[in-house]
């Protein structure tokens, strides 16, 4: 014998509606978003995109200084090392002779 398939009872009336409403209105509510209106824009979004690259790369650049700067400090400060603290001070005298404007 074959499983009939189970049978739903019908949604009462004005429900279907009620749904289609709610979801029409959530529909506006997500069209008016931020990012919706961003995007309809080819112009806003180079714009934006053209911003946040400008933004990554700024934060590159300064990230990569100090970080930069702290290693060589660390580097200066291990001068008692045999190999490595001739080697840090001849990095610390050339980044010093470089950066030192002709006077």
């Amino acid at each position: 014998m074959a499983r009939e398939p189970k049978k739903t009872e019908p949604a009462p009336p004005g429900t279907l509606e009620e749904e289609v409403r709610a979801l029409r209105q959530e529909m506006t509510l997500l069209r008016q978003h931020r990012m919706f209106l961003l995007y309809q824009s080819v112009p806003r979004v180079l714009l934006f995109r053209f911003a946040s690259g400008m933004a990554v790369g700024l934060g590159t650049v300064i990230g990569a200084t100090v970080l930069l700067s702290l290693i060589i400090w660390a580097l200066s400060q291990i001068e008692f090392i045999p190999i490595i603290g001739e080697w840090s001070v001849r990095i610390a005298d050339e980044i010093q002779t470089l950066t030192q404007s002709p006077e």
